[in-house]
């Protein structure tokens, strides 16, 4: 989808480095056979464990899923619940404890990464990404900025023009893992907009992916350096990384059909887009913390990645920041991303007006009338 991007009311691009249609941060498939195993369920209430009508809520939302494992996660102001199912028995290590791949949301770590660094003034937004891949290219007069990058409004496709003749070989098993990081970087410093960069706004996660390939050469450190020292380290978030490395403690994702298991997923040049992997109780802390930022080392950018920088679609409703989409309701906005892998799901959102944030995770790869991220979306919402 490519709509024209507006600037959110009070954008000044004299001023701000974001380019047209952002305000700058600083200053503020078909369906397969459902599975046949007897479901198995686990409550993980903390503070709130006798809150019977949320725990009956999550159990529904469990089901909903039809998943082989299926975490919900709930914090209000700080108290936690937690309920577990699926359709498959329970793994050796519990649900909860378990990693799981995030996707695309792991564009809302990205994006605090880039306003930390910002608000740090290591890095301002403005700066040209191909000038930081290769300094000794010639600038364009319209360049794509950092900002451009992960605010999709680039003017780049969803993936690269060649990504799918290189991924076709692996493309049920592994085909990101087939498009390294070399590729992207050649890929975009070859690639020409057909619009002039901040005017149009299409999601893309080789973007996303360049700007984490920019990022780290602008700053001269590896991005999963950057994320940890930045980012993970400061916020506690021990139990989230970039890639697998404990059979036991990853959960196994699965296809369609919820019954096939798949590989554990490999982003390849990806990484800034969507190779996060997290247990539950992180991903609240996480959210968590944008609920509260004060008190924590990441204040001002927790504050940032909150305020709106464009508007889009039909009569311009559509409002996100530089790392979540953006919804009203009656009580104030509501924040959320999906993401997904070959073999699992994620959603993670939180509303500011009722202090509670919404961890959902799945095992099973997004299929036609997949009820996932409807049933997550409508659990937040009803907050």
């Amino acid at each position: 989808m490519t709509d024209r991007a507006t600037p959110w009311p009070g954008a000044d691009d004299a001023v701000h480095p974001w380019g047209v249609g952002v305000v700058g941060l600083r200053g503020g498939a078909d369906a397969g056979e459902l599975p046949s195993a007897v479901p198995s369920r686990d409550r993980v209430g903390g503070a709130l464990g006798d809150d019977y009508a949320l725990l009956e809520r999550l159990e529904r939302a469990v089901d909903a899923v039809e998943a082989p494992d299926v975490v919900f996660a709930v914090s209000r102001s700080g108290r936690r619940t937690l309920y577990c199912g699926g359709t498959a028995p329970p793994p050796p290590v519990a649900r909860q404890e378990l990693r799981y791949e995030i996707g695309s949301a792991s564009k809302t770590f990205t994006g605090l990464l880039l306003a930390h660094l910002i608000q740090r003034g290591v890095l301002t937004g403005g700066e040209p990404a191909a000038a930081c891949l290769d300094p000794v290219r010639r600038t364009d007069a319209d360049p794509v900025t950092l900002a451009h990058l992960i605010t999709h409004t680039a003017g780049l496709p969803a993936l690269p023009a060649d990504f799918y003749l290189r991924a076709l070989p692996a493309w049920r098993t592994n085909p990101y893992g087939r498009y390294p990081a070399e590729r992207v970087t050649d890929a975009f410093l070859r690639h020409r907009p057909r619009h002039r960069p901040g005017t149009r706004w299409q999601y893309s996660n080789f973007g996303v992916a360049v700007l984490g390939h920019a990022v780290a050469a602008a700053t001269g450190t590896a991005w999963e350096e950057l994320l940890g020292a930045h980012v993970l380290r400061p916020l506690g978030l021990s139990g989230t990384a970039l890639e697998a490395r404990d059979a036991k403690a990853d959960a196994v994702g699965h296809g369609k059909d919820g019954r096939t298991t798949t590989l554990a997923f490999d982003a390849g040049g990806f990484q800034a887009a969507g190779a996060l992997r997290a247990t539950p109780h992180d991903l609240l802390t996480f959210l968590e913390a944008h609920l509260d930022p004060a008190g924590t080392p990441l204040a001002d950018a927790l504050r940032a990645v909150r305020t709106p920088v464009l508007r889009r679609g039909p009569g311009r409703r559509h409002v996100h920041t530089v790392a979540w989409f953006r919804h009203s309701t009656d009580g104030g906005p509501l924040y959320f991303h999906g993401g997904a892998t070959l073999g699992q799901q994620a959603f993670l959102g939180f509303r500011p007006d009722t202090g509670t944030a919404l961890v959902a995770l799945c095992t099973r790869r997004f299929r036609a009338r997949d009820r996932f991220v409807a049933t997550a979306y409508g659990l937040l919402a009803q907050e």
